[in-house]
């Protein structure tokens, strides 16, 4: 098994090579989320703040508005949450399940295409979301990003003459790919039972939230 290979967050790079990821640059390329499409992002991080003397309600579709003091009628401030958003990913984040299906499915997918898993997340979660990615046998080549994922997609996307597909669970990513390189195919799944009659769909994007489905559905549109 190779060694999770990660690149800095997006901001610092103007166009990521696929090559220095060790990706072919002349077959199709799936890009891939990891909170809520890969790993049940919720469940690991609620069982990690019950440790820590608070409870997430589902409530809507958002974090930090979920994150409250048990018996509490208001959620905790935006600066409460971020800190435990922060510490989770330092320090929890290797401890994910797999969403059902996510690691058969890109198994699946790998002798058809290059695949690249495109995070939203803090620096320090380097190390520990490539390990994660290795205890699972995941796709190894990850690149943590922030902010809208439309222009690096855009970026990555140019340097493939294959196919493309993008697979997110929030609307905003989605459309930013959408907007940026419309060539991609985009994909809607949303992992967490709980999150899914609360998550929003939009007709611009397949919502398909079990993944033998989405992996079937991913290989027609690269095909």
């Amino acid at each position: 098994m190779a060694e999770p290979t990660a690149l800095p967050s997006a901001p610092n790079l103007q166009s990521p090579s696929l090559e220095r990821l060790g990706l072919a640059t002349d077959r199709p390329l799936v890009i891939v989320d990891v909170d809520e499409v890969l790993g049940l992002f919720m469940r690991g991080f609620g069982a990690w703040i019950a440790e820590r003397g608070y409870e997430l309600r589902f409530e809507r579709f958002a974090l930090f508005q979920n994150i409250y003091r048990p018996g509490a009628a208001e959620n905790v401030d935006l600066a409460e949450g971020r800190e435990l958003f922060n510490d989770f990913f330092a320090t929890g984040c290797g401890e994910l399940e797999p969403a059902p299906g996510a690691v058969e499915a890109l198994r699946r997918l790998k002798p058809k295409a290059e695949i690249l898993i495109l995070s939203n997340a803090p620096a320090s979660a380097e190390q520990l979301r490539g390990d994660w990615l290795k205890k699972h046998g995941l796709p190894p080549a990850l690149i943590l990003s922030s902010g809208p994922k439309g222009p690096i997609t855009a970026a990555l996307t140019a340097q493939t003459s294959g196919k493309t597909a993008f697979v997110d669970d929030l609307l905003s990513n989605l459309d930013s790919v959408a907007e940026h390189c419309p060539a991609t195919a985009t994909f809607q799944h949303v992992a967490d039972l709980r999150l899914r009659p609360l998550a929003p769909r939009s007709e611009r994007h397949l919502r398909i939230d079990d993944w033998a489905d989405l992996g079937e559905a991913i290989e027609a549109a690269i095909s």
